[in-house]
């Protein structure tokens, strides 16, 4: 018997090391070790136990924060309307944010059958962190790529104080789809503005002095202002949620005409401006680099 003792020893020993070793990586070798009996292996088993439990609790935790919602995009959906519909935290810019690579730089072109994760990007950090230390690095570099974001936006619409008598329609936009992009879901062949990503209920402002020419329901434009200008151009600005002139009135630089919405065939609200050489479509031409020959800076 005493032979037979000092033989299992042994094996318990070696036992007691492979596990305690494979119990860095995981908790799967637990199970042989606490097969092993003695008193020998109880102090590395609690060891392992522990391990275990630990990994067990990280599990469901990360199950739980992977676990997303996949929604597909119906017509007349865009990123706020479905913000709200599906009462996601941090609304139409948190679906933009998680869905960038699907959706592209234009967050209002989205299509039917589009399909987008609600809620998977959002959970991703809570799963890392208890997991890895290091997983709290990813929550402190947020806070620095929202300053930089803002600060993109911000250099992006700024508009140059110089007296030239013009300005940005909107202010604290980012440039969404640009002019001349070419396309099907325009009936030109090609969008005939450019678009300035906001969200409804921001202020739309007259370019320069002028006169309005139209202001009401423009079709696929939805509510829609045109304005004249002195040099004999027009401005045009689309999808507006309300408007706040009317034909033959007069404007000045800045002047609000309305507020940004998301009227007419749109997918998300954003203001689409164009500037014309006559007060219908299809005499459009460049709107930034109009602007920027006015001293305006855009983008």
């Amino acid at each position: 018997m005493p032979a037979k003792g000092k033989h299992r020893r042994p094996k318990s020993l070696r036992l007691t090391r492979t596990i305690a070793v494979a119990g860095t990586g995981g908790a799967a070798l637990a199970l042989p070790l606490m097969g092993a009996t003695g008193a020998h292996a109880a102090t590395p088993a609690a060891a392992v136990a522990q391990h275990t439990h630990k990994s067990a609790t990280v599990a469901p935790a990360a199950a739980k924060a992977g676990a997303s919602k996949t929604y597909a995009v119906k017509a007349g959906d865009y990123l706020a309307k479905i913000a709200d519909d599906q009462h996601v935290s941090g609304g139409w810019k948190k679906i933009y944010s998680d869905n960038r690579s699907a959706i592209g730089s234009d967050p209002s072109l989205i299509h039917p059958g589009l399909k987008l994760s609600l809620g998977a990007k959002a959970a991703a950090p809570q799963a890392s962190a208890p997991a890895k230390p290091s997983a709290a690095k990813p929550a402190a570099a947020k806070p620095a790529a929202a300053k930089a974001d803002t600060a993109s936006t911000a250099t992006k619409t700024a508009a140059v104080a110089n007296g030239s008598g013009y300005t940005l329609p909107v202010d604290g936009a980012t440039i969404g789809t640009n002019y001349k992009v070419a396309g099907s879901m325009w009936s030109s062949g090609y969008h005939t503005g450019t678009d300035f990503v906001v969200p409804t209920g921001t202020t739309i402002k007259s370019i320069a002095a002028g006169t309005v020419v139209s202001a009401g329901w423009g079709g696929a434009y939805g509510n829609q202002v045109v304005i004249q200008h002195a040099d004999g151009r027009y401005s045009q600005y689309a999808h507006m949620s309300s408007l706040s002139v009317s034909a033959g009135q007069t404007v000045t630089e800045g002047q609000q005409i309305g507020l940004s919405g998301a009227t007419g065939n749109v997918t998300g609200p954003h203001l689409h401006f164009e500037i014309r050489t006559t007060p219908d479509y299809g005499s459009d031409i460049d709107p930034v680099a109009y602007l920027r020959s006015h001293g305006v800076a855009v983008g």
